[in-house]
């Protein structure tokens, strides 16, 4: 090192150790150790500024210095162990973590998340307002990136409220009288973990609007029971329509029913009595429709052109002579009063249903001006496996209606499509048997005539 000007460094190496904050000497001619020495001494300094032991000072001849790789081995400084606490996760001292490789080029937000999920994001950025958060030393912002080998300085966990000092579970407010609690609780004709199903009586809206007060929704407060909320409606029906209507006791449950309407796996079936006798006893009625222009969307009509799909399949089952008919309804698609618009479309409507059949709706005598469509059964696969089926009885005045006109309630109830036993009968046995007989006898007269023509 001939001619080489001594450095800032060159200092004698007898003197006592650097200080905290300062970097050790660099001694002549010995450019790894120097490089060594400074790698030491920022890793020293990026962990609170103390050397990690004081050598005792020593007075005779000067040792030789440490030989690179030691200097390169020092061991990383780590913070004290944090002392117990009472609540679990929690440090009552400053936190030191050293940025692994799998970290490096992080944002320091994003190194919370993986390493200490606890700190909530609002937690790092009051730490970094207040100085609290630091890397290398310096202070930090939730944004800045980091690098491998940075070490992070945490704060000290923030306690947790004992369990004891949390808020209890808030308890529904039921702002209903005791009259109103018995009367939504009398509607309840099936209930169990998932589902509750009311018999909705006619006059009673769903859910409310303009200049209705009264309906369904706002009773449900009375059908909590033992669940945590109130129940949740998952389908309709009209103010005028009485029967079945299902209610979800939980967010699961709503999820459930709500995809079991939309894909019409829910079966509804309806009760009517209509003005007239359909000259098809079992049918289906497949009429587009949409909302009416001029009404503001409270009335519907047939519209060819630019109405949605809608089927309504219907079945006869009984008649009043010419005068009127009861028939049961399976809406296979959920249009805005779809019943009512497809049995006015073909010229009987529901008996009542002054809106769609206008004065031709009525019957003379004791028959009732109510509307008389009744939601008598529904049927939907139930969220713990099973089903719901429930069927609802019908409201007084509907029900004096048909024992006024002689109709048999016990022929109201048939078996939907997939109910019925398809399987063949004796007396189709006895008819499969004697139509294959007849064939093989007229293959065997026709084998008879095809000989005698050849011969």
């Amino acid at each position: 090192m001939k001619g080489r000007p001594p450095g800032k460094g060159d200092a004698p190496r007898s003197r006592k150790p650097a200080t905290p904050g300062k970097s050790f000497g660099k001694p002549s001619g010995a450019p790894g150790r120097a490089r060594g020495g400074a790698k030491a001494a920022t890793a020293r300094k990026g962990e609170g500024g103390k050397p990690a032991s004081k050598p005792p000072f020593k007075s005779g001849p000067k040792k030789p210095a440490a030989k690179p790789a030691a200097a390169k081995a020092a061991p990383v400084v780590q913070a004290a162990a944090p002392k117990p606490s009472v609540a679990k996760g929690v440090s009552l001292d400053v936190r030191q973590y050293r940025v692994h490789a799998d970290d490096d080029g992080i944002r320091l937000d994003r190194w919370f998340q993986r390493h200490l999920p606890d700190v909530g994001f609002n937690i790092v950025s009051r730490w970094s307002r207040t100085g609290q958060l630091r890397v290398d030393g310096a202070r930090a912002a939730p944004g800045d990136r980091i690098a491998e080998g940075q070490m992070i300085r945490v704060p000290p966990a923030e306690a947790k409220a004992a369990p004891s000092e949390r808020p209890a579970r808030r308890v529904p407010v039921i702002d209903l009288t005791p009259d109103e609690i018995a009367y939504a609780q009398e509607m309840v004709i099936h209930r169990d973990a998932q589902a509750i199903v009311i018999n909705k009586p006619p006059g009673l809206a769903t859910q409310g609007g303009t200049k209705t007060d009264e309906h369904v929704d706002r009773l449900l407060d009375g059908l909590i029971f033992n669940a945590e909320s109130r129940p949740k409606l998952v389908h309709r029906l009209d103010k005028d329509t009485s029967g079945a209507l299902l209610l979800a006791r939980s967010s699961r449950a709503a999820a459930h029913f709500a995809k079991a309407f939309s894909s019409r796996t829910a079966r509804k079936v309806y009760w009517a009595l209509v003005i007239g006798v359909p000259s098809i006893a079992d049918g289906m009625i497949e009429l587009p429709l949409a909302k009416q222009p001029g009404t503001g969307g409270e009335k519907m009509h047939v519209d060819e052109a630019e109405g949605l799909p809608a089927r309504t399949r219907y079945r006869v089952i009984e008649r009043a002579g010419n005068r009127a008919a009861w028939v049961e309804l399976q809406p296979y698609t959920g249009r805005t009063h779809q019943l009512r618009v497809h049995l006015a479309a073909i010229g009987h409507p529901i008996v009542g249903d002054g809106k769609y059949g206008g004065k031709d709706s009525f019957l003379t005598g004791s028959i009732s001006r109510k509307m008389h469509l009744h939601a008598r059964r529904i049927r939907v696969d139930h969220p713990d496996g099973g089903r719901v089926d429930v069927m609802a009885d019908l409201p007084a005045h509907f029900a004096s209606s048909l024992a006024d006109l002689g109709f048999d309630l016990s022929l109201g109830d048939m078996p939907l499509d997939d109910e019925i036993d398809r399987s063949p009968t004796r007396e189709d046995e006895k008819k499969f048997a004697r139509q294959h007989a007849k064939q093989i006898r007229k293959d065997r007269k026709g084998e008879r005539r095809s000989r005698g023509g050849g011969g």
